[in-house]
């Protein structure tokens, strides 16, 4: 099958991912668009798990005050570069990250932080292991993934803060 560049403009506004990724991943597919997305997903990942060894020393801190101004969060997420931390993709994830912090209140941001002997269910002290709020279909773990992969770049939850008036 003949891989045009509409269909490439296509999976690319679909994917975010590069032009020769999504050619590549067309022709793999044979032309087919959803099991292209997949294989680009696929790869990204694959992807992710080698930039988590790099030094993320890059990143913004997120503030969010719930309406009425009772409770709030401050979340510090690291990034490799600047320029990862300015763009709308890496702003809105520590946005999102914020508000999970208010809504699902999470204690530790990893099972690592959990100190011994504490009798706590990881996926639900834990930031990085509970259900994301706005999509339950997936953990807030694997939010961070899928915009590192999109940014390609080694993404961190770095810690969070949670302000609660009168707790």
């Amino acid at each position: 099958m003949q891989i045009s560049a509409e269909m490439v403009k296509e999976l690319r506004e679909k994917t975010q991912a590069g032009v020769m990724d999504c050619k590549k991943a067309l022709t793999k597919s044979k032309g087919n668009m959803s099991k292209a997305a997949d294989l680009l997903a696929k790869e990204g990942l694959a992807k992710v798990e080698k930039l988590g060894q790099r030094t993320v020393s890059q990143g913004l801190v997120e503030a969010y005050v719930h309406f009425g101004g009772h409770i709030g969060a401050l979340v510090e997420v690291n990034c490799e570069t600047d320029f990862v931390a300015r763009t709308d993709d890496f702003k809105e994830l520590a946005h999102n990250l914020a508000l999970q912090v208010v809504g699902a209140a999470p204690l530790y941001v990893s099972e690592e932080d959990i100190p011994d002997g504490t009798d706590a269910r990881p996926d639900e002290v834990c930031l990085l292991r509970q259900k994301f709020i706005k999509d339950d279909s997936k953990t807030v773990q694997e939010l961070v993934k899928e915009v590192s992969a999109k940014m390609g770049e080694n993404i961190a939850v770095k810690r969070f803060a949670l302000f609660n008036v009168g707790a």
